[in-house]
C-alpha cells in the first residue's frame, strides 16, 4: 500500500507539471541589420543562433539555461534587455499543443471503403467528377504541420516533397517521425496520405489531391512554443500553397489560449507575402472537445481570420459526438462518428495503411487536399478567393443539426457544420471563372455603453447602431471583442445578432471552465453574416448563468469586408500586395496572450520608457555600456536599462520568485524589475493572486494566502465566496476529524476482539482431566490473612 501511494503522487506530479507552461532555453530576438549582427549578439550573450524565424526575428538558445523551468531566466533577460542590438526579446515557453485524434483501433487500406469519395448520390465530397476532368491537385504544394511524416512510404514517395518540410524539433530537414513502441507520432503521415496518398499503385488508398506534393513539418515532437509554431507557419511561403493543422491547445472545455506575438505575426506575414502576394491558405481542424462542452471560438487558431476552420460529419450525415459547434467554422468533411460508423482510410507509420483515422484531424486534410484541387484550376485564387468559393458551393443537404438557420443572403448556415459539406466539383467549376474579390477593408466600432454588471441569474442587452463604416459594405468575417470580468468564466453565454436578423452563439456555457481569468479583448469571431450588410443595429446578449456578479468592461465590433460584391463570373489577376497593410497592423498584439511574467512588450515601448524613466541611479551600476547599465551593484535592480534602489510602481524584484536555489550570489547583481499583473498596483509576483496594493477603484481581498485586488463594486460577492470557503473548509475539517475517530474505534474494537479469542483458544488447549485437577488444587489451597 505504501509503495502505491507514493506511485499515486509521483504520477500526480508528473501531470501537474505538465500542465504548467514551462519556459525553455529558447528566445525569440528582433534584430536589426542582418545575420551578421544577430550572430554577434548571440555570440557576445554565449547564444546559439538557429537562424531567421522570419524578417529580423531570430531563433535562439542558450545551453547554460534550464531545459524545464517555472521561472524565466532572469540573467539572460537583462543581458538582451540592454543590448541596444536588440528591439524585443522573449524567451519561450513550452505549448501544450494535442493531436486532434481518436484513438480508434481498426485497419482495412482498399479503396472500396474509401466511402467519403465513393458513395455518389450526394452522399460524398464529390471529388471523383473533378478527376474525370483531370484535376487531381497537379501543380499545389501542401504541407502538414504535425509531428512528422514517413517520407520513404510507398504510398507518399512519389509525391513528397522535400521543399516543404522541416524538422523544427531536431533543427535539420528531415522530417521523419520519432518512431516508438506504440506509434505515438504517426499523426502527420496519417493526415498526410489523405492529402496526396499515390493512386493506381497497388499500395494502401488514394489522396483527394494524389497529384500534389506534399511535405511535412515535424513541429510537435518536442516543446512546442510560439518560435517553433513562427516557423512552422513561415515555412517557404513562396513554395507552399496550403498549410494544413490538426492540432492546438486543449480541447477539454476550461482553456482560452491562441496564437502568440510570432505566430499571429506569421499568419498575417503569410495571408500578405505568401505565394508571392496571394496569401497562404491555412486549413485548421475546428477542434475534438464535444464531450467536454468545448466551444472553438476559445481557441485563437480556428476563429482566426486567416484560417479556414474545417469540422466534421459522420457516415449519416450527424454532428458527431466529438464536434465543437461554434460561429467561426466555415465548412465540414466527412470522419468518423459513434461506434459502428466508418472512419477515414489512408497511409499509418511503418509503410503500413489504415482505416481507423478519426476527428476533425482527419477532416482538415480532406479539406486541405479539396482546395488543392481548386488551387490546379486556377492558381491565383488569393486566401479570401478560397474562403469565398468554399462558402458558395458547400452543401448543407443531407446534414442534420438542429440550428440551421438562413442568414440575411439567404445561404443555409450551421454552427455544427458552417456551410455544409465541402463539394470538390463545384469549388473547381466555380475557381476556373474566378475573379478575385476586391480588397479588404477593416472598421472598428466601440459601444459606449459600458462598463455594465452582469448580475447572477440574468443577462445583459447591448446595442450598437452602425451608420458608416467605410470600405466595408459587404460583409466577410465579424468579430466581437469582448473584456469581461467573471469570477467563473463556464458559467457565461455570449450571442451576437446581426442588423439582417441572424443570431449566433458566440460563446456556449462551459461547464468545466472554473477559471476567474474572464477575457481579455478576445476576439470572438463569426462567419454567418458572409454577404449580408453591416448596417444597422448589432445586438450582443451576455448570459450570466452563475451565481456571482459579473461584468462587461469593454465590447468593440470589428467588421471585415468590401466595398463591392466579389464578381466571379470571368477570370481575373490576383492582387500582388507584398507589405502588412494597416488592416492587420494591430491584430498581432491583439491576439497574443498576455505573459505577465515577461516585460517585452515592444521594441519601440522599451525604448521609450528608457527614455521616461525619471530615477536613473546610475550610481549603482558596475558594468556600464554607453548609457545604459549591463549589471547593478548589490541593492539595484535593474530596469530598463538603469540601476535604481527599488522597483518602480507596478513592478517587483525579480528575487521574489526565487524561493530558495542555494547560493543567490550570482543572481544578486543581476537583480531586474518585473511586471506585476494588470490589477496590481504593487506586488510580489507576476500572478493575479500576487498583489500587495491596488488601484483606487479596486479593493485588496485576501483569500487564504492569496490576495486579489476587486473592483469595488465587486468586493461583496467575493466576500461572500470568502465565507462559503470558510464554511466549506470547516465542513472537510469535521467530516476529516469524524473519519479519524470512527477509524481509530474501529481499530481499537478489532484488537479487542482479537485478544478475547486468544484467551478462549488457550483455556480450550487444556484436556478436561487437567482442568479438573487445577480446580482441586485451587479449592485444597488454604492461605492466611497476610498471604
Amino acid at each position: 500500500m505504501k509503495d502505491l501511494f507514493y506511485f499515486c503522487i509521483g504520477v500526480l506530479f508528473c501531470n501537474l507539471k505538465l500542465t504548467i507552461a514551462h519556459y525553455t532555453q529558447q528566445w525569440a530576438v528582433h534584430i536589426h541589420g542582418g545575420g551578421d549582427i544577430a550572430n554577434a549578439v548571440a555570440r557576445d550573450h554565449g547564444f546559439i543562433n538557429h537562424g531567421l524565424i522570419f524578417d529580423d526575428h531570430y531563433h535562439f538558445s542558450h545551453s547554460d539555461v534550464a531545459k524545464r523551468s517555472l521561472r524565466p531566466n532572469v540573467e539572460k533577460k537583462a543581458k538582451l534587455a540592454v543590448d541596444t542590438r536588440v528591439s524585443w526579446a522573449q524567451q519561450q515557453r513550452a505549448k501544450r499543443r494535442v493531436k486532434r485524434d481518436l484513438k480508434v483501433q481498426d485497419s482495412d487500406p482498399k479503396w472500396p471503403y474509401m466511402w467519403y469519395l465513393n458513395r455518389g448520390g450526394g452522399l460524398d465530397m464529390n471529388v471523383i467528377p473533378a478527376w474525370m476532368e483531370g484535376i487531381t491537385g497537379n501543380g499545389a504544394v501542401v504541407t502538414i504541420l504535425d509531428d512528422g511524416l514517413e517520407k520513404d512510404h510507398p504510398d507518399l514517395l512519389q509525391n513528397y516533397d522535400p521543399m516543404a518540410s522541416y524538422d523544427v524539433n531536431g533543427q535539420d530537414s528531415d522530417p521523419s517521425p520519432r518512431y516508438d513502441m506504440i506509434d505515438s507520432n504517426r499523426h502527420g503521415t496519417r493526415c498526410a496520405g489523405e492529402v496526396a496518398a499515390t493512386s493506381n499503385n497497388s499500395v494502401c488508398a488514394l489522396g483527394v489531391a494524389h497529384g500534389a506534393q506534399v511535405g511535412g513539418v515535424r513541429m510537435l515532437d518536442g516543446e512546442v512554443t510560439d518560435a517553433v509554431e513562427a516557423r512552422s507557419l513561415s515555412l517557404n511561403p513562396h513554395h507552399i500553397d496550403i498549410y494544413s493543422a490538426s492540432w492546438g491547445p486543449d480541447d477539454d472545455g476550461k482553456t482560452v489560449d491562441g496564437p502568440g506575438e510570432l505566430a499571429t505575426r506569421a499568419f498575417i506575414e503569410g495571408v500578405t507575402k505568401g505565394r508571392n502576394g496571394k496569401g497562404s491558405i491555412f486549413v485548421w481542424a475546428s477542434g475534438n472537445g464535444g464531450r467536454d462542452h468545448d466551444n472553438c471560438n476559445c481557441d485563437g487558431y480556428t476563429n482566426s481570420i486567416y484560417s479556414l476552420s474545417i469540422s466534421s460529419v459522420t457516415e449519416h450525415g450527424h454532428v458527431p459526438w466529438y464536434s465543437e459547434a461554434c460561429s467561426s467554422t466555415l465548412a465540414s468533411t466527412y470522419s468518423s462518428g459513434a461506434v459502428g460508423e466508418k472512419q477515414v482510410v489512408t497511409t499509418d507509420l511503418r509503410h503500413s495503411c489504415t482505416s481507423s483515422h478519426t476527428g476533425t484531424s482527419a477532416s482538415a486534410p480532406l479539406a486541405a487536399g479539396i482546395c488543392a484541387l481548386a488551387l490546379e484550376a486556377n492558381p491565383n485564387l488569393t486566401w479570401r478567393d478560397m474562403q469565398h468559393i468554399v462558402v458558395r458551393t458547400a452543401r448543407p443537404q443531407n446534414l442534420e443539426a438542429p440550428d440551421w438557420q438562413t442568414n440575411g443572403v439567404s445561404r443555409r448556415v450551421s454552427h455544427s457544420f458552417g456551410y455544409g459539406l465541402m463539394d470538390a466539383y463545384a469549388m473547381v467549376q466555380l475557381a476556373r471563372n474566378w475573379t478575385t474579390v476586391p480588397e479588404q477593408h477593416k472598421c472598428e466600432i466601440t459601444a459606449q455603453q459600458v462598463p455594465r454588471n452582469i448580475p447572477p441569474k440574468s443577462m445583459v442587452t447591448l446595442q450598437l447602431h452602425v451608420k458608416d463604416c467605410e470600405g466595408v459594405d459587404i460583409l466577410e468575417h465579424v468579430q466581437a471583442k469582448l473584456t469581461i470580468f467573471s469570477q467563473r468564466r463556464g458559467d457565461l453565454k455570449i450571442q451576437l445578432t446581426s442588423p439582417s436578423g441572424t443570431k449566433v452563439v458566440l460563446l456556449a456555457h462551459r461547464p468545466h471552465d472554473n477559471s476567474r481569468a474572464g477575457f481579455s479583448v478576445w476576439p470572438f469571431m463569426s462567419v454567418h453574416s458572409w454577404g449580408e450588410s453591416p448596417f444597422g443595429t448589432w445586438q450582443l446578449e451576455i448570459h450570466n448563468d452563475g451565481r456571482l456578479l459579473g461584468e462587461v468592461r469593454n465590447w468593440q465590433l470589428t467588421l471585415y469586408g468590401t466595398a463591392t460584391p466579389p464578381a466571379y463570373d470571368t477570370n481575373g489577376k490576383a492582387d500582388s500586395t507584398n507589405t502588412i497593410p494597416d488592416t492587420f497592423s494591430e491584430d498581432i498584439l491583439l491576439n497574443s496572450i498576455y505573459d505577465s511574467s515577461s516585460n517585452w512588450e515592444s521594441g519601440a515601448e522599451n525604448r521609450k520608457d528608457i527614455l521616461e524613466v525619471e530615477e536613473k541611479e546610475t550610481s549603482g551600476c558596475s558594468q556600464p555600456k554607453g548609457n545604459l547599465c549591463l549589471e547593478c551593484l548589490p541593492g539595484y535592480q535593474i530596469h530598463n536599462g538603469y540601476c535604481l534602489a527599488s522597483c518602480p510602481e507596478k513592478f517587483y524584484n525579480s528575487l521574489l520568485d526565487l524561493d530558495d536555489v542555494g547560493d543567490l550570489s550570482h543572481l544578486i547583481r543581476n537583480q531586474t524589475c518585473i511586471s506585476c499583473h494588470y490589477t496590481c498596483k504593487n506586488c510580489k509576483g507576476s500572478l493575479d493572486s500576487n498583489c500587495l496594493e491596488c488601484f483606487n477603484d479596486a479593493k485588496l481581498i485576501q483569500l487564504s494566502t492569496e490576495s486579489y485586488c476587486y473592483p469595488i463594486r465587486l468586493v461583496s460577492d467575493v466576500k461572500a465566496e470568502k465565507w462559503y470557503y470558510y464554511m466549506f473548509t470547516a465542513l472537510c475539517s469535521i467530516i476529516v476529524c469524524f473519519l479519524i475517530i470512527a477509524v481509530i474505534c474501529f481499530w481499537a474494537r478489532s484488537c479487542s476482539k482479537r485478544k478475547s479469542e486468544y484467551r478462549k483458544i488457550n483455556y480450550i488447549n487444556y484436556d478436561v482431566p487437567d482442568i479438573r485437577n487445577m480446580e482441586k488444587d485451587i479449592k485444597s489451597t488454604v492461605y492466611s490473612d497476610s498471604e
